[in-house]
C-alpha cells in the first residue's frame, strides 16, 4: 500500500495553532473525528498517549508520527499536519516539532499502519525532503510531492556492496513498539554507510515480525555487529564477533560514530555466555540499573489492570449507596448493576499481580520468560497447597458441617504471598529462564524445541517449585502481623492506629497490608452494635492516603514524574478516595525506597489521629462512599488530607528528577 493510498486531503492540518503536545494531539484527533475516520475521540487518545507513554513518537529533526492501532478508527487515515510556530514534542533530538504524521489504522487491519510507518520512513530521510514538506500550502501539493518522490524512488538496497577495501557491516534495529524508531535507524544506517562506501546489511526487528534477516553467512563476512536496539534482539548468533550495542535513537541521531566505531577495531567482541543477554552501550549494566530496567517493564503493563479495575471498583460503591447496615459488608456486591462493575473490575486487578511477575520475567529472559513470569505471579496471588492435604470426594454426600471444615482445611493450606512476591517471583522466573537458556545445549536442529517446548516447560516446573519458598516466609510473616495485632486490641486506640495506618501502605493489597485490614474487619464484626469500629475507621482512612498521596506528589512535583505518571495521578484521586490502595502499587514498585517509606508516614499519621479522635466506622469497604457511616465525617476527611499531604510532599521531594 502506497502512503498517497491513506494520506487523506480532507483532515490536513496545514496551520496548527496548538503550542503543547497534548494539545496538537487533540487538535489533530479533533479532525479525524469530524470527518468521520475516528468514531471515538477519547478512545483514540488513550491508545495515542499510551503509545507516547512508551517511547516518544518525536522522531527529531522536527518530524513526529503518533499513530495508534484502534478500535474507535472506521478506516485506515494517515493525517498530515503542519506547525507553522513549532511544538515542543518531547523529541530524541530535544528540538521543537513542526511536521507531523498521526496514523490511524482499526484493529483488524493486518498491520497496515505499520507498513505506512516504514514507508513514511523511507521517504522522510531523503534529503530535503522534509524541507519540501515544510513549504507547502494546500493539500494538493502534499500529496504532490509524495507522488514526485515515488516516481524517483528506487528499490531501496537490502544489502549495501563492500567497499575496495572490503569493509561490510551487518545491523539490527529494533524498538519498543517495532514500529518507527525500528525503520528510521534502518534507513539511517543504509544512507550513511552508503555515503562512507561502507556495506552494510540492516535486519529490523519490528512489530510486523523479523525484516530483512541476517543469514549465517552475512555475520560471518561482517568485520563488526551494531546493535540499535531498546528491546532484546537475538544475541547469541553474534558469538566472536565485535559488537556495539546502543539505544535505537543512536541508530538515528549517532549514525556515521556508530560506523566509524564498528570499523576502528576498537568494538568489544561479544561473548555468547551470559545467555543471550547483551551489554549496554558496550558496558555491563549496574545491578541497580538492570534491577529498575526490569521493575519498570513490570509496572508499565501492570499499570492498565490497575486503573481500569480499580475505577470499575469504584463505580460499584457509588452504585451501592444506601446499602442497610446490616449488609454493608456486601457493599459493592449489593445490587445487581453494581455487582456486575464489581466483578469486572475484579476481574481486571486479578490479572494485575500475575501481569507484573510476567513482564518483570520477559524484561529479563524474553518470551520463554513470559510463561514463568505469569505462573510466579499467580501463585504468589492465589497461593499454592502445602502439606498433604486430602482428596475430598462425594461432597454431595457430607453434611454442610463437614463441607465447612473441608473448606476451612483447604483454606489454611493456600499460602499466598501477594504483591511482593510476585516482584520476587519476577525476578526469579527470569533468572531461572536465563539459566536454562544457557545450560542446555542443543544440536542446532533443535532450537525450535528447545524454545517452544524446554524453556517454557523447565521454567515453569523450576519456577513453581521455588514459589514454594518465596511463599512460605511470607505467609509467616503475615500470621505473626495477625497475631502481633490482635494482641494489641486491648491498648491504646493511638498506637494501634499508628501501627495498622503504617501496615496499610507497607506493601499496598500484600500480606501485611491484608494483616492489618483483618484485625480492622474482626474489630468491626465486634463492635457494630457499638456505633462501629476506631480500628476499622484507621485502616480505611490509611488505606486511602497512598494513591491520594501519589495525585499529590505529581501535582506538586511535575517535573520528576513522566506525563504518564501524572495522568495516572489524577486517576489515583478516584482509587484513593474509593480506598482502593492497590493504585498506588505502580509508583510504589518502581521507586520503593522513596515511595514506600513516604506512604508509610502518611499513612501511619492519618491512622494515629483517626485513633486519637475516637473516630468509628460501621464499613468494611468503600472509601468516600461510605463516610456517612463515621461518627465524625468532616474530621476523618480532614485526617485522609494531612496523611496524604504529608506523604505526597514527602515523596515529591525525595525522588529523582526525570533525566533530560
Amino acid at each position: 500500500m502506497k502512503i498517497q493510498d491513506l494520506l487523506r486531503k480532507d483532515v490536513m492540518l496545514l496551520d496548527l495553532q496548538a503550542t503543547e503536545k497534548t494539545a496538537v494531539i487533540e487538535e489533530m484527533i479533533k479532525s479525524l473525528v469530524d470527518h468521520g475516520y475516528v468514531t471515538d475521540f477519547e478512545t483514540f487518545k488513550e491508545g495515542i498517549l499510551a503509545r507516547e507513554a512508551l517511547t516518544s513518537t518525536g522522531l527529531g529533526d522536527g518530524i513526529a508520527m503518533p499513530h495508534s492501532k484502534n478500535s474507535a478508527v472506521k478506516e485506515a487515515t494517515v493525517l498530515f499536519a503542519k506547525s507553522n510556530k513549532g511544538v515542543d514534542y518531547e523529541s530524541l533530538d530535544g528540538q521543537p516539532t513542526d511536521l507531523f504524521f498521526m496514523i490511524a489504522a482499526p484493529e483488524g487491519a493486518n498491520d497496515t499502519h505499520l507498513a505506512a510507518l516504514a514507508e513514511l520512513s523511507q521517504y522522510l530521510m531523503k534529503d530535503g525532503f522534509a524541507d519540501k514538506l515544510r513549504k507547502v500550502s494546500s493539500p494538493d501539493e502534499v500529496i504532490a510531492l509524495f507522488d514526485q518522490a515515488s516516481e524517483k524512488a528506487e528499490e531501496p538496497a537490502t544489502v549495501a556492496p563492500a567497499n575496495e577495501s572490503g569493509d561490510f557491516l551487518v545491523a539490527v534495529t529494533a524498538c519498543t513498539t517495532g514500529i518507527a524508531h525500528t525503520y528510521m535507524a534502518q534507513e539511517a544506517l543504509q544512507k550513511v554507510a552508503a555515503e562512507m562506501g561502507v556495506g552494510i546489511k540492516v535486519e529490523t526487528n519490528g512489530a510486523s515480525g523479523v525484516g530483512n534477516k541476517l543469514t549465517a553467512e552475512d555475520i560471518k563476512k561482517a568485520k563488526a555487529v551494531i546493535i540499535a536496539a531498546d528491546k532484546a534482539v537475538e544475541m547469541d548468533r553474534f558469538d566472536g564477533k565485535a559488537l556495539i550495542k546502543r539505544p535505537v535513537a543512536d541508530g538515528i541521531r549517532k549514525t556515521e560514530e556508530l560506523i566509524n566505531l564498528a570499523l576502528s577495531g576498537k568494538a568489544e567482541v561479544y561473548k555468547a555466555t551470559n545467555g543471550g543477554a547483551v551489554e549496554e552501550n558496550n558496558e555491563k549494566l549496574s545491578l541497580g540499573a538492570a534491577f529498575y530496567k526490569h521493575l519498570m517493564s513490570g509496572v508499565s503493563q501492570m499499570l492498565p489492570f490497575v486503573i481500569g479495575g480499580g475505577i470499575m471498583i469504584a463505580i460499584s460503591f457509588l452504585l451501592d449507596q444506601g446499602v442497610p447496615k446490616d449488609q454493608l459488608g456486601h457493599l459493592g456486591n449489593y445490587n445487581g448493576l453494581s455487582a456486575l462493575f464489581n466483578q469486572i473490575g475484579g476481574a481486571a486487578f486479578g490479572f494485575m499481580v500475575p501481569v507484573l511477575a510476567a513482564y518483570i520475567a520477559y524484561s529479563i529472559a524474553e518470551k520463554p520468560g513470559l510463561v514463568a513470569g505469569f505462573v510466579a505471579g499467580a501463585i504468589a496471588k492465589a497461593g499454592i497447597a502445602y502439606g498433604n492435604i486430602p482428596v475430598y470426594k462425594d461432597l454431595a454426600n457430607k453434611t454442610p458441617e463437614q463441607v465447612q471444615e473441608i473448606l476451612q482445611a483447604l483454606a489454611k493450606s493456600q499460602v499466598s504471598s501477594g504483591f511482593l512476591g510476585a516482584l520476587v517471583g519476577g525476578f526469579l522466573a527470569g533468572g531461572i529462564v536465563l539459566l536454562l537458556r544457557k545450560y542446555i545445549k542443543v544440536p542446532r536442529s533443535l532450537e525450535g524445541v528447545k524454545s517452544i517446548l524446554l524453556l517454557p516447560l523447565l521454567g515453569v516446573a523450576l519456577t513453581g517449585f521455588a514459589m514454594l519458598a518465596v511463599n512460605i516466609p511470607m505467609s509467616a510473616i503475615n500470621t505473626a502481623l495477625n497475631d502481633f495485632l490482635m494482641s494489641l486490641s486491648g491498648t491504646s486506640a493511638v498506637i494501634l492506629g499508628l501501627l495498622v495506618g503504617g501496615m496499610m501502605a507497607v506493601d499496598m493489597g500484600g500480606p501485611v497490608n491484608k494483616a492489618a485490614y483483618t484485625v480492622g474487619t474482626l474489630s468491626l464484626a465486634e463492635s457494630l452494635t457499638s456505633g462501629g469500629s476506631t480500628v476499622m475507621a484507621a485502616v480505611m482512612a490509611a488505606g486511602m492516603v497512598p494513591p491520594l498521596a501519589v495525585f499529590v506528589a505529581t501535582i506538586l512535583f511535575k517535573n520528576k514524574f513522566t506525563e504518564e505518571e501524572r495522568d495516572s495521578g489524577i486517576t489515583n484521586i478516584v482509587m484513593g478516595l474509593s480506598f482502593i490502595t492497590e493504585g498506588a502499587i505502580p509508583f510504589g514498585a518502581a521507586d520503593p525506597a522513596r515511595a514506600i517509606p513516604s506512604f508509610i508516614v502518611g499513612s501511619a499519621l492519618t491512622g494515629a489521629l483517626v485513633g486519637l479522635s475516637g473516630i468509628k466506622l460501621m464499613a468494611p469497604h468503600g472509601g468516600i462512599f461510605v463516610i456517612g457511616l463515621t461518627n465524625n465525617p468532616i474530621l476523618y476527611l480532614v485526617y485522609v488530607l494531612i496523611g496524604a499531604v504529608v506523604s505526597g510532599i514527602l515523596f515529591g521531594y525525595l525522588r529523582k528528577p526525570l533525566e533530560k
